[in-house]
């Protein structure tokens, strides 16, 4: 077979999900070669509405993770619309959908229907909880979940309070975490022949990504609080102010502090016994903030940067949103995607040399006659 389009050529895939988790999933499937047909109700994606700003024909929201797909709306309250999805499934490799389980039940969509109907689909279920527990069947949204599961108790600082994560982590997480779920199960499907049931939940990905606070927290019993932007186990891992911006110094061992240390020309401190290892940094934190504040309180934040990095220490100025997708790095890294039809979009951070992803086709707009401009 003629791999042109990705690693995924010739895989079928109906993406029947909304939202994000589901949609990012199908996005990188397609990046990857698959052919992705995306069904959507006569009302079209939530996300189609979620606008200003647009891009093109569609919402922006919904351009970040609509690519590489084409598009059929089908009811499945409508007897015809419901055989139309079936006979899709007969011919598909994999199924990706986030109904609600009411939903789910009264149209008989179930995991024994779909294995009875095709027994190689891959039947991804993308839900909020799953089907165990008092919670299980609930809807939920991501920053509904940062709160539930702890994100937002370690996220900010004793001013602001808690705070959610400023990007849609917990569904991103969902989205990645499904695709891989997906490709686990294809590898299994070549072995044995049989597809499966592949199900991740908001919930599960959300406890996920309390790493280090979970291991900390079984590790001395003590409840994690709010960090700011300062690491709970290294320092100096934190943000500080210098003469023009802010710099996140990313120091994680011995050998870097002194090397910071003697670039700002102040060798001795990391020589002092309450700075010299990690364990008694940490431990004395406060002390050293009030004693690197002045330093880099004079330094310019890109260019400490720059040399510090050049020596081993990470680092980095903290940039806005424009200044990333404007970078040189963004570009000759190929960070970016750009269609000649006006899309633009970020590439697929998964880099293969013999397969690469490719971009194909943009974001799918809504027929004219639908409910969802």
């Amino acid at each position: 077979m003629n791999l042109a389009n990705g690693a995924l050529t010739g895989l079928k895939v109906i993406d029947a999900s909304r939202v994000l988790g589901g949609p990012v999933c199908g996005q990188m499937l397609g990046d990857h070669g698959a052919e992705v047909l995306k069904i959507e109700a006569p009302a079209g994606d939530d996300t189609r509405s979620w606008k200003p700003p647009m891009l093109g024909p569609v919402s922006a929201y919904f351009s970040g993770a609509n690519r590489n797909k084409t598009l059929e709306v089908l009811d499945f309250n409508l007897r015809e619309d419901f055989e139309r999805f079936t006979e899709l499934l007969r011919d598909a490799d994999v199924l990706i959908e986030n109904f609600r389980p009411d939903s789910a039940r009264k149209w008989g969509l179930t995991r024994e229907w779909t294995q009875a109907l095709n027994p190689r689909l891959i039947h991804c279920r993308v839900s909020g909880f799953g089907e165990q527990g008092p919670m299980a069947g609930l809807p939920a949204y991501d920053t509904a979940m940062q709160a539930l599961c702890g994100l937002m108790s370690v996220n900010g600082t004793a001013e602001t309070g808690p705070m959610r994560v400023g990007l849609p982590v917990v569904d991103m997480t969902t989205g990645l975490n499904a695709m891989i779920g997906i490709l686990l199960a294809l590898q299994a499907r070549h072995i044995t022949g049989q597809g499966q049931l592949v199900e991740t939940t908001l919930f599960a990905n959300a406890v996920a990504l309390l790493h280090p606070h979970t291991s900390n927290y079984f590790g001395n019993g003590a409840v994690p609080q709010l960090t700011g932007n300062a690491h709970p186990n290294i320092y100096p891992y934190d943000a500080f102010a210098t003469r023009n911006g802010s710099i996140y110094l990313a120091i994680g061992n011995d050998r870097q502090f002194r090397t910071f240390c003697e670039h700002l020309g102040q060798a001795a401190l990391a020589e002092r016994p309450e700075f010299a290892t990690n364990p008694q940094r940490s431990t004395h934190r406060a002390e050293l903030r009030d004693r690197l504040e002045p330093l880099l309180a004079r330094e310019d934040a890109a260019e400490l940067a720059q040399a510090l990095v050049q020596q081993g220490v990470p680092c980095a100025p903290v940039q806005n949103v424009a200044q990333v997708l404007e970078s040189e790095q963004a570009r000759a890294s190929g960070a970016l995607v750009a269609l000649d039809n006006g899309y633009k979009g970020i590439a697929s951070p998964i880099r293969l040399s013999a397969t690469p992803a490719t971009y194909r086709l943009a974001p799918p707009p809504f027929p004219e006659s639908g409910a969802v401009a």
